[in-house]
């Protein structure tokens, strides 16, 4: 999946993945992670994300990932704030107030870079990329994170009825890919009638996953 992929989608206003509130299980399972205010959330892929806006009025500070510089514009325009802009090499650094956001291939982001994460939300990175790239992307987030906890959130549907992206992930594959690094707790199943294009039914599956060692 070439990344114009997804420039093209933003280009379109395709972003189904962008939820017009803070994310239900979000709020729900969040505080199972168990983090001391001000500590630091990292979230992928993050879009324009609504769930930013949440962490930080839960008192969290949170860096990000996102491909598309329109998104990230947004985002800070969203939360009324004015970035400062760097550049790291081919990504730029939005930062404001408590948030830091870094724009461009989130392949080129390293530890060095990003520097110390608490904690992980993943919603709608993970189950965006297809099969190939996901092995090379959960590699990364522990790398990159210290193999921070996670929350993450995952959908299952029936992939007879929908190629993706959004791709359905499943714990046999969860498992496969963050088994060696981390313990998973489900907290929950939340069925999602017609989610999807097509009126494909989808289960949000919500994961707690901490360091095994």
């Amino acid at each position: 999946m070439h990344l114009d992929f997804w420039h093209e989608r933003w280009a379109r206003n395709e972003i189904g993945f962008h939820e017009g509130t803070p994310n239900e299980q979000l709020q729900r399972h969040f505080h199972k992670l168990q983090l001391a205010a001000n500590s630091w959330v990292f979230v992928p892929m993050c879009g324009k994300t609504n769930d930013i806006g949440w962490l930080l009025e839960q008192g969290y500070r949170v860096k990000g990932a996102e491909l598309n510089e329109g998104a990230v514009l947004e985002l800070f325009a969203h939360l009324g704030l004015t970035p400062t802009l760097t550049e790291h090499g081919s990504l730029k650094r939005y930062s404001a107030a408590a948030v830091e956001i870094y724009c461009g291939d989130i392949f080129a982001l390293d530890q060095a870079l990003l520097g110390h994460i608490d904690a992980v939300y993943d919603r709608a990175a993970i189950i965006a990329l297809p099969d190939a790239m996901r092995q090379r992307y959960s590699q990364l987030l522990i790398d990159i994170t210290e193999q921070a906890p996670q929350l993450l959130i995952c959908y299952e549907f029936d992939k007879q009825k929908r190629q993706g992206p959004p791709f359905s992930v499943e714990h046999d594959e969860l498992q496969s890919l963050y088994g060696g690094a981390y313990q998973f707790q489900r907290l929950e199943r939340q069925i999602l009638p017609s989610y999807l294009p097509d009126d494909v039914d989808a289960t949000a599956v919500a994961w707690l996953l901490t360091a095994s060692h």
